[in-house]
Parts: C-alpha cells; structure tokens; sequence
C-alpha cells in the first residue's frame, strides 16, 4: 500500500483583491477540478485566515508526479496564470510556488504508533 503524502501551504492574498480571489473560487471551473483530480490530489481545501492569509492542504500518493502532471497542463497553466496576480511575494506559479509549511503533529499516525508500540508496562516485563 502506498503511503499518503500529506501537503499543506502558505500564500498571501493581495488585501484588494480578496473578494475577487473568493468569488473564482465559488465555485472553481470544473475543468479546473477535473485536473487537480486527475493529477492525484484528493481531500484539498483552502482556508482564509485574517490579511489574506491563505492555507491550503491536499493529500496525494506522488506530489512529484502530481505536481509534474499540473506543470503539464494547458488547463492548470492557464488557471495559474490568471491566478499569479492575486498573490503577494510570489515568484512563478502559485502551485509550483507556494510555501511548504513542515507538519509537526498527525493524530492518526500518533494513534497508530501507540496502537503498535507495546504499553509501557510490556516494556518494563522485557
């Protein structure tokens, strides 16, 4: 079974142009979807947060590959490049381009670790 690659992201959202930002996101061209489904990235969302903070998440198998594939396509190159301008101190394509934020804590993989990990009191029987 492949292990799923959990990614998260920074981006700044120009103040001026919030509200424009939010309404091509209400909803998102479905060909737009399409390719972001079809590159193998899956659970994805975005979430505001206060100056146009913006963070985004998605859960992929091959974030090389997934990246590669939208690198590729006419369809993701040209949302891109309608999206560059709504972003502050951001060189090249927003999906190519964002800052990688480094996960810190995952409660399902902790749980799972303890579920496989022998109670303390096991290990002080060994």
């Amino acid at each position: 079974m492949t292990a799923v690659t959990r990614v998260c992201f920074q981006l700044r959202v120009r103040p001026e142009l919030l509200d424009e930002y939010l309404r091509r996101h209400a909803p998102v061209r479905p060909e737009m979807l399409a390719e972001i489904a079809a590159a193998g990235r899956r659970n994805y969302s975005l979430f505001l947060g206060e100056g146009g903070r913006l963070i985004g998440y998605y859960e992929t198998d091959d974030d090389a590959a997934a990246q590669a594939y939208l690198a590729q396509s006419e369809i993701a190159t040209r949302w891109e490049a309608e999206m560059a301008r709504f972003f502050v101190d951001l060189e090249g394509r927003p999906d190519q381009a964002a800052t990688p934020l480094t996960e810190v804590f995952n409660l399902a993989d902790q749980l799972s670790a303890t579920a496989s990990a022998p109670s303390p009191a096991e290990s002080s029987r060994s």
